[in-house]
């Protein structure tokens, strides 16, 4: 299983920006599809975005689609996550998860592995 570890999170005002990096290590990064989640206090985890392994598809929610963008860079072993025009109700604790078989991209239970998160908090 490959271990993650995200980094980036922090206190922005609306309207503002963030970029979430997610590093991967043991495994071969290559080999999973990445997908970032969110949970906010007392609802439950939801699906952002996804990336296939290639990098060459992409998948969003409705209610992050032309704000936030996903990418990876394999050779880095690091998945982003790039968040513009940030809303109060985008605060949440985000998560960073690795897909190694088939399966939807949406539903958190296809994902093997977790990272800890990071809390993003968006202040009006």
């Amino acid at each position: 299983q490959v271990q993650l570890v995200e980094s980036g999170g922090g206190l922005v005002q609306a309207g503002g920006s963030l970029r979430l990096s997610c590093a991967a290590s043991g495994g071969t990064f290559s080999s999973y599809a990445m997908g970032w989640f969110r949970q906010a206090p007392g609802k439950e985890r939801e699906f952002v975005a996804a990336i296939n392994r290639s990098g060459g598809s992409t998948y969003y929610a409705d209610s992050v689609k032309g704000r936030f963008t996903i990418s990876r860079g394999n050779a880095k072993n690091t998945v982003y996550l790039q968040m513009n025009s940030l809303k109060p109700e985008d605060t949440a604790a985000y998560y960073c998860a690795g897909k190694y078989v088939s399966g939807s991209y949406y539903y958190a239970s296809t994902y093997s592995s977790w990272g800890q998160g990071t809390q993003v908090t968006v202040s009006s």
